[in-house]
């Protein structure tokens, strides 16, 4: 994950081969639910800016559950940048990306991961020193097929992507060089967050944490 040249952050893309994309209409599941996916081994979360209680999820997490690594996702303007910051994101994802975007998530201080879903955004990415990408939406984009043909000319960067990916095709993502982690949703089912059943998202996660090793 991208991150400032003065303060270079270790990289969120490390830390488990799944990041679990979370959208939470209630706050006050943001931390049972934070500590399930920490439990079950996937200790990066990006809570996406798609609902009103995200800030006070992102919030929660930070301060209730400091072994999480509590990102934002769906930033999509300055404006979304220093509400996650201010909220306690660690991390900043983006579906896409502007220079003016890029510039207030650089200016942030925190480790960012902007989209793309073509040659030409990576390699535009790339001139900028960014080398750590969301590749978004993953399967409509053209899935491992069109990430694998990006490997050989543009070695320098690295993926994660989201949108599409499933229990079903993670590993197959994985297995490409120049992915790091996956993006998706299959730990969180609805029926699951509906019934505040955390036992079940942390047999979920940890499941998804050994998805490497089903290969």
């Amino acid at each position: 994950m991208s991150s400032p040249a003065a303060s270079p952050a270790p990289s969120v893309l490390d830390l488990a081969p799944v990041l679990p994309v979370v959208v939470l209409h209630d706050a006050e599941d943001a931390v049972p639910l934070a500590r399930a996916l920490v439990a079950g081994g996937l200790p990066a979360i990006e809570v996406t800016l798609r609902t009103p209680a995200a800030p006070a999820a992102i919030r929660a997490i930070a301060d209730a559950v400091p072994e999480a690594v509590v990102g934002a996702g769906t930033v999509l303007s300055g404006g979304d940048v220093r509400t996650a910051v201010e909220a306690g994101a660690r991390f900043l994802v983006s579906p896409g990306w502007t220079d003016t975007l890029l510039e207030a998530m650089r200016a942030s201080g925190v480790p960012y991961l902007p989209g793309v879903s073509t040659a030409s955004e990576v390699v535009a990415l790339l001139e900028r020193g960014v080398h750590e990408m969301k590749f978004f939406p993953a399967e409509a984009a053209g899935g491992t097929a069109y990430l694998k043909s990006l490997a050989s000319p543009l070695p320098r960067a690295r993926f994660c992507p989201t949108g599409g990916v499933s229990a079903a095709n993670a590993a197959s993502y994985l297995t490409l060089p120049n992915v790091a982690c996956v993006g998706g949703t299959w730990m969180l089912p609805a029926d699951a967050l509906a019934a505040k059943d955390w036992d079940r998202v942390r047999a979920l996660a940890a499941g998804a944490s050994q998805v490497r090793s089903t290969e």
